[in-house]
């Protein structure tokens, strides 16, 4: 959630810049793509904040990431907000006007990394947008999705401000991926999945399942995912099924991103499958008329974004 997961150009959808790395590579989330991997945004679901895409959202985006009350888009090195703004979070710092590499969307606070330095505005209960002195140089990878943040460090540290502040010594080095839920954090080491924070659904009881071979991880608001195989792992609350994984993600999936209640998954073909909570259809895109090939996609609450190389292209 407010985590993207990247699907290369249709020429090259077997080789895919997933949400996550693998051992050899830190995960850079919503790393900016070549020129021929843009595309337009696409929504679909209920949101009291959101009800279209901006229009500086329709073509030569790169990224998306989907926030609790509003969404972000990387454009041109640029980001762009759109959504609520009852805390000047669709008001961009000009620091965040280029440049920009990555984003990563909260609750009502958004973060942008540039030059290797870790950007924040907006919503800041807790500090979440107060960046620590650490997180503002060697910065290579940055989640968000409700009141706290995480950031990787070059040498695979894991920092953590706003709500929690917690990482535990396991996380402070060789870390290549990381993924901020609701209360809890996903770090990936070595191919297993580290979790730590709330814990009130076994959000943070890591199965064994995911402690070798995995390749990406999402951490969703009470519940985690991970992919393994081309499979996927799910864990934690589970009132809407969140943590059932269906037949259709079992085999041949790419990219993973859980949302509040609800997850995307993204396959070899470019399409997407959603499943949990589904009382807007949140978890049918193909009702809303969201189909692929995709280049993005990020999931948040009853509310998702999409990236679409070709709006006009029908289903």
């Amino acid at each position: 959630m407010a985590e993207v997961f990247r699907f290369r150009s249709a020429s090259r959808r077997a080789a895919v810049l997933a949400a996550a790395a693998l051992a050899a590579a830190p995960f850079v989330p919503a790393a900016s793509a070549s020129a021929q991997d843009t595309g337009g945004v696409q929504e679909w679901g209920f949101s009291n904040y959101i009800w279209e895409p901006s229009p500086d959202a329709l073509d030569g985006v790169t990224a998306v990431s989907m926030g609790g009350m509003d969404a972000m888009a990387l454009k041109e090195g640029r980001a762009v907000v759109w959504g609520d703004n009852n805390f000047g979070q669709t008001e961009v710092p000009e620091a965040a006007a280029s440049g920009v590499s990555a984003i990563s969307a909260g609750w009502a606070h958004e973060l942008a990394l540039k030059n290797g330095g870790v950007l924040a505005w907006g919503n800041d209960w807790y500090g979440q947008a107060d960046v620590p002195a650490d997180a503002k140089s060697g910065v290579v990878a940055i989640s968000t999705s409700a009141m706290h943040n995480l950031a990787l460090k070059a040498g695979g540290r894991v920092i953590s401000w706003g709500l929690r502040t917690d990482v535990p010594a396991a996380a402070m080095s060789g870390v290549t991926a990381v993924s901020a839920g609701g209360d809890h954090s996903l770090a990936l080491k070595d191919g297993g999945v580290i979790a730590w924070g709330s814990n009130s659904h076994g959000q943070s009881d890591v199965p064994a399942d995911a402690r070798s071979g995995v390749t990406a991880i999402s951490a969703g608001h009470q519940h985690s995912l991970a992919l393994k195989d081309g499979r996927v792992i799910a864990w934690g609350r589970n009132d809407n099924h969140q943590a059932e994984v269906p037949d259709t993600v079992q085999s041949d999936v790419v990219a993973i991103d859980a949302g509040w209640t609800f997850n995307l998954a993204l396959k070899s073909s470019g399409e997407i499958v959603g499943w949990g909570s589904n009382d807007v259809l949140e978890s049918d895109p193909l009702s809303n008329g969201i189909c692929g090939p995709l280049l993005a996609a990020s999931a948040g609450d009853r509310f998702s974004v999409v990236l679409k190389a070709d709006l006009s292209a029908p289903c």
